[in-house]
């Protein structure tokens, strides 16, 4: 037991004391390439557009063509409610429209059919058309006219005013018929009668008829807003496509009760698939439109799609103790069978220089030199790095292509 004892503890002495042995390491060539700085997260498929589709008004689903899934194209019907009520409000629109249209036909034919002294303005109002008067008397223009003076048989000319179309009295001693006075304030017509306040409108309702044309022109507008309301309701009726794409979901079967404006159809354009994914604010700052990435997808192992950077959000969420900004990416060509949800890894390129001197990221010592082996031995070496990248580091000066280095570790 105890040569057992020595012969382990000799054992021990012999190897303790041995240094360890020497890290492995391995060389590389400097050569000339890309050195790319890069983002990565993982993110899910989303359609670049999607809608909710909804009938127009309340009723009872009679028919639904498509289920979750289906491929449908621009213009394709989906669903259809019970359009039996539909049909009837238009039906009383049309109607209600062709009896306002009837309403002002005479009402204008009653308003030119007149007397043909008035007229309706472009603002509905009534305005005064000169008329010839008879009697062989003129009106004379002017807001206060009068007539000549005119001789009496005494030789003495009558001077004083009197008001426009007025007849110029007989003298006394020579009796005649003559106009009744005209009371004041007012205008003597032709013929007889007076206008009150002196205006020259003759007594063809001008201001009833504008009246009546202005409200029946505005029953037929009403009319027609109500058909086209009535038409509208009619056409939502059924439920189209919009755009061409992919059923997400259908929200009831034939013979359930729907009411205007809930959805009953989300569609999506899968043709338009996107990626939408949330990065951490440290490498979201690094991120803007037009950058290019690549897209991995979960069910096809091995397998990069090209993509681009379209959106950043300028507004961050609070996860946790993180604020994270989400980015949609847009894929250069869009892979087929994708699905709707499926998760995707991203890796965006954030800094890239092309066809610059590098070496592998690992070969640069923290101090800023690299191990360069040359036939006297190893030789410790200063550089200029410019990018550093996540593979490999530019290198500005201190070394030429082709040049052996050491990789430390490796």
């Amino acid at each position: 037991m105890a040569a057992v004892v020595l012969t382990g503890a000799g054992a021990y002495a012999l190897t303790a004391g041995e240094p360890a042995p020497p890290a492995q390491s391995g060389t590389a060539r400097v050569d000339r390439g890309d050195v790319a700085t890069a983002v990565a997260t993982t993110g899910s498929l989303e359609p670049a557009q999607t809608r909710t589709l909804g009938f127009a008004t309340d009723g009872t689903v009679t028919v639904v063509g498509v289920r979750a899934g289906d491929q449908v194209e621009t213009g394709q019907v989906l669903a259809e409610i019970d359009a039996t009520e539909a049909r009837e409000r238009v039906d009383d629109a049309r109607e209600a429209l062709a009896e306002a249209e009837d309403a002002l036909a005479e009402a204008e034919a009653a308003l030119d059919g007149g007397s043909g002294t008035c007229a309706v303005s472009a603002t509905g109002t009534a305005a005064v058309v000169p008329v010839a008067l008879t009697g062989g008397t003129t009106p004379t223009p002017g807001p206060n006219p009068t007539a000549s003076p005119s001789p009496s048989p005494s030789g003495q000319p009558s001077t004083s005013p009197s008001p426009s179309r007025s007849v110029v009295p007989p003298a006394p001693s020579q009796p005649s018929r003559s106009s009744p006075p005209a009371s004041p304030g007012s205008t003597a017509r032709p013929g007889g009668g007076s206008v009150p306040g002196g205006g020259a409108s003759p007594d063809c309702g001008g201001a009833r008829g504008a009246d009546a044309v202005l409200a029946a022109r505005q029953r037929v507008t009403s009319a027609e807003l109500a058909l086209a309301e009535a038409e509208d309701q009619l056409a939502g009726t059924k439920i189209t496509a919009p755009i061409g794409g992919k059923v997400l979901s259908v929200a009831g079967a034939v013979g359930a009760e729907v009411t205007a404006r809930q959805t009953f159809v989300s569609l999506a354009d899968v043709a338009g698939m996107q990626v939408s994914a949330d990065f951490p604010e440290a490498d979201a700052g690094h991120l803007a439109a037009g950058l290019s990435a690549t897209v991995t997808l979960a069910n096809r192992p091995g397998e990069e799609f090209a993509a681009r950077v379209v959106r950043v959000s300028p507004v961050g969420a609070v996860d946790g103790d993180m604020v994270r900004y989400g980015a949609v990416f847009a894929f250069e060509e869009v892979p087929t069978d994708l699905l709707v949800g499926q998760s995707a890894s991203i890796r965006v390129r954030t800094s890239e220089v092309t066809g610059v001197l590098r070496v592998p990221s690992t070969a640069v010592r923290g101090d800023g030199t690299v191990l360069v082996r040359t036939a006297a031995g190893d030789e410790t070496r200063a550089v200029q790095v410019g990018l550093r990248g996540d593979q490999h580091t530019e290198i500005k000066s201190g070394l030429i292509e082709g040049d052996e280095i050491v990789i430390a570790g490796a």
